[in-house]
């Protein structure tokens, strides 16, 4: 077969699978499943004629066989238009509403860290920029810059997962969801967890950007510490979003408490460093001005 002709194989095999078992959801009615199994089977089949049809061309292109392919193509395209029409028929209370606030906020987390990752990587193909060799200590503080962002995205991309799952934990236990007496009290929890996580992306992306631009020398380090603090508080939000509804004895949520302390740490090594750092530089300036005897004195 050719490989093409294999990929699209597999593909109609796990979409025909996915298929199957939406038809044999409980709240499909045997009328609709039927419709739907019926074209369904028609589509699959039509397609796989298609793709054979495509094959001989490719092997033996005469203008008769090319004429027939129209043929084969809108036996599939009216197969899925019937299929299309089953599956909206088979939409019912069971499925799941994207717009559900309790759904949004357990998609939220992972999104913002997708999008931590992204800025995450934009820093992993940084280098610091090139100074003269006077600058050693100064190039060396800011390998150190990359280093420590590249650990607090880490981490805070780890955070966000872990309150997606301390959140998938919640909907599992039914402590949230779409039960009519808790509608309002769960919305406004995922509202106030939807808002935190997009927080905590908007923070750590703001960091990256931050890193970048004083390692190209085109920002100050008290931004970047900004940037951290905006980053610490955003993700303490996202923590106390967590822990309103959360069992703070289960596995997900000590998972959690463990990846937001470790983070936390990070960025206070970080915030220490940086002020070794402006220690350093403010005893070699007092150095400067000493007069020539006292320096002497001083080395000695």
């Amino acid at each position: 077969m050719h490989p093409t002709g294999e990929v699209h194989g597999c593909e109609l095999g796990l979409a025909v699978s996915g298929f199957q078992e939406a038809t044999y959801h409980p709240e499909v009615s045997r009328d609709v499943r039927q419709w739907a199994l019926r074209f369904g089977k028609e589509c699959a089949n039509g397609y796989l004629e298609l793709l054979e049809h495509v094959l001989v061309i490719l092997q033996k292109p005469t203008h008769k066989l090319k004429q027939q392919l129209a043929g084969y193509s809108k036996c599939v395209a009216s197969s899925i238009t019937e299929l299309i029409q089953a599956v909206k028929a088979m939409k019912g209370m069971g499925w799941i509403d994207p717009e559900d606030p309790t759904v949004i906020a357990e998609n939220e987390p992972l999104e913002a860290a997708a999008a931590i990752e992204t800025a995450a990587k934009k820093l992993e193909r940084l280098k610091p920029r090139a100074k003269p060799k006077q600058a050693d200590e100064s190039l060396n503080f800011e390998e150190q810059i990359l280093e420590a962002a590249k650990s607090i995205a880490a981490a805070t991309s780890a955070l966000v997962k872990a309150a997606s799952a301390a959140q998938q934990e919640l909907v599992a236990q039914g402590k949230v969801g779409t039960i009519p007496a808790n509608a309002v009290d769960d919305g406004q929890w995922s509202q106030g967890l939807i808002s935190a996580a997009r927080m905590v992306a908007a923070a750590a992306n703001n960091l990256c950007e931050a890193a970048n631009a004083a390692v190209q020398g085109h920002a100050s380090k008290e931004k970047l510490i900004s940037s951290a603090k905006q980053v610490a508080a955003s993700t303490a939000q996202l923590l106390v979003a967590c822990k309103v509804k959360a069992d703070h004895n289960s596995e997900a949520m000590k998972q959690l408490q463990i990846i937001a302390a470790q983070e936390e740490m990070l960025r206070k090594e970080w915030e220490l460093e940086e002020a070794r750092k402006k220690l350093a530089m403010v005893r070699q300036q007092q150095y400067k001005f000493l007069p020539s005897e006292l320096r002497d004195e001083e080395q000695n």
